[in-house]
């Protein structure tokens, strides 16, 4: 974006104004800060149990990690069509599970009802799993779960923390 009002800007700070600018931008900086934000937190070897501060909010938040997992497989599985499965820092500090669709995230100035920031998504387009599970959208979501490292998610929930203080 070289010789724009955005070269200077994060791609977190064009997102959460991301309604001031084109379809372009809102898909691919969107797309962009999704799959960045789902590979960083997947591994071959992953951490499977968050502990620390961020078990704290996950059991304050929804009871126990497995009814958060519950929760996430729920919004993936209830996305129409091509989206993401979210948890989330509400700006409040509390965690919320939600869904968006297409390329978009709780950053986003257009979603108003869960906005915040992204601990974790999860790609629920097709292209994310058909070759292996088909049509089998509640397969692949139990098996994000084998991948996803929860180390990677406690790094994400410290910033977040800064970044609300």
């Amino acid at each position: 974006m070289t010789g724009t009002e955005l070269e200077n800007k994060t791609v977190e700070e064009v997102l959460n104004e991301v309604s001031k600018h084109s379809p372009a931008i809102r898909n691919n900086g969107g797309g962009h800060y999704n799959h960045s934000l789902f590979w960083k937190i997947l591994s071959p070897q992953p951490k499977l149990v968050p502990d620390g501060k961020l078990l704290e909010a996950i059991n304050n938040s929804f009871g126990s990690l497995e009814q958060l997992k519950e929760e996430i497989n729920k919004a993936g599985l209830g996305q129409f069509g091509s989206g993401w499965a979210w948890l989330l820092v509400k700006y409040n500090g509390s965690l919320m599970v939600s869904s968006t669709p297409n390329q978009d995230n709780p950053l986003m100035d257009t979603s108003i009802i869960s906005r915040g920031f992204p601990l974790l998504g999860v790609d629920v387009w097709e292209h994310a799993y058909y070759l292996k599970y088909q049509n089998k959208r509640a397969d692949y979501l139990n098996a994000f779960w084998s991948l996803l490292d929860w180390s990677a998610v406690e790094k994400v929930y410290a910033e977040v923390l800064q970044k609300i203080k």
